[in-house]
């Protein structure tokens, strides 16, 4: 684990500016979905390791960031669950999570705290129950309404399901968000106008579109592989993404993020657009991820900023932790340039950007020629800020590589 945070008077200025984030990465779904690459387990995948002994161990690795962190005065400000499916869990067991979060670095007053499920995995009671023990937000993966896009992705739950559990999170006053994938084999730009007016029909606060990356060693992977499907060409991608952004702007929808939209600023994903503005979080559970940034340590020395992230399998995250052990598998020191990298290809995705002048370099032919591509916005350039256009947010990756 890192080392013990400083007394709140010796903590450094900037890690008061910094918000404190929580993220609990619920490791369980039923079935895998055959596109899936994240760390996620089906029933007999797990090696033993249990939804109650997971808990247990979430509990104690919070123990241990409580030690890590004391004196540390903030709050967290937002908590996310994602997973795998965390309401594969009951709601009991989230809200002995939140608890948990509670005991260990205190909730702020107006905290976002964010649960995903799959439609199928909620009911009208424990959704309400969430709502009671302090869930404020839940985003259903809906991925689309096109039975034949869904059974390519290999998505349990049915679409019809999707306005249901909507409904019972609307009656509990929970914010809800929900996430579409497009570019899946074999979906055409009508099944993808279908599933992305079905997804503004339920009139969420939130929406999120992502393009659909088909990974090595998932079974999407080998299937396509084997020439058994093809992927979706770029055009057509693009395209999907277009149209979407329209009809979500359309329906009162403002992009703030390459791949979310929302419903007014006060509707943003305050845990996301943290991870983009580089602000701490700690991530709890197998293979969740932390970051922390530069800080004073107990002796007053200084602290660089630090990222790491723990052993994957639930037995063995179990395990170290009944051991009193770090679940930590490996940490990665963070530089000054690292930083100043990092940054440009996080904050560059926001439709806020950045200052030209917070770029490592300031490469003005490199930002002329975005601007005379149509990736950048000419007026924020001259400005001095950075703007991704339409054409920009299609192509933020090329611009994050030409601008470092």
């Amino acid at each position: 684990m890192p080392e013990r945070a400083p007394a709140a008077t010796a903590t450094a200025s900037a890690t008061h500016q910094r918000d404190l984030g929580v993220y609990i990465h619920v490791p369980f779904c039923r079935v895998r979905c055959g596109y899936c690459d994240f760390n996620t387990y089906a029933p007999s995948e797990v090696g033993g390791a249990t939804r109650e002994g997971y808990v247990e161990s979430a509990l104690r690795e919070m123990a241990l960031a409580a030690r890590v962190m004391e004196g540390d005065a903030r709050a967290a400000s937002t908590v996310f669950l994602g997973g795998g499916t965390p309401t594969m869990l009951d709601a009991s067991a989230l809200a002995a999570l939140l608890d948990g979060v509670r005991a260990t670095w205190g909730l702020a007053s107006d905290a976002e705290v964010t649960t995903e499920a799959n439609p199928d995995s909620v009911s009208r009671e424990s959704l309400r129950a969430l709502a009671d023990a302090g869930y404020t937000r839940v985003s259903f993966g809906m991925q689309s309404a096109v039975p034949h896009v869904l059974a390519v992705l290999e998505r349990t739950h049915d679409p019809d399901n999707v306005a249901r559990a909507v409904g019972w999170a609307r009656e509990a006053g929970l914010a809800v968000s929900v996430d579409l994938i497009y570019g899946t084999p074999g979906e055409s730009l009508a099944d993808w106008e279908r599933s992305v007016d079905a997804a503004i029909a339920l009139e969420p606060d939130h929406l999120s579109a992502y393009a659909l990356v088909i990974e090595p060693g998932t079974r999407m992977g080998a299937q396509l592989k084997r020439g058994l499907i093809e992927p979706v060409d770029p055009d057509t991608q693009a395209d999907m993404y277009e149209l979407a952004d329209a009809r979500f702007a359309a329906a009162g929808y403002a992009w703030y993020e390459v791949s979310n939209w929302a419903r007014g600023a006060e509707h943003a994903c305050r845990h996301n657009i943290a991870y983009w503005r580089s602000q701490d979080w700690w991530g709890i559970g197998p293979g969740a991820h932390s970051y922390l940034g530069p800080r004073v340590d107990p002796d007053g020395g200084e602290r660089g900023a630090e990222r790491w992230w723990n052993v994957k399998h639930p037995r063995a995250y179990a395990d170290r932790l009944a051991a009193g052990e770090d679940p930590a598998a490996e940490r990665e020191p963070l530089t000054a340039d690292d930083l100043a990298l990092e940054s440009v290809m996080l904050r560059l995705r926001l439709a806020e950007g950045m200052a030209i002048a917070d770029l490592p370099e300031r490469r003005p032919t490199e930002v002329a020629r975005l601007v005379a591509e149509g990736v950048l916005d000419g007026r924020a350039a001259l400005a001095g800020r950075l703007l991704l256009t339409l054409k920009g947010r299609l192509l933020a990756d090329a611009a994050v590589r030409a601008l470092t």
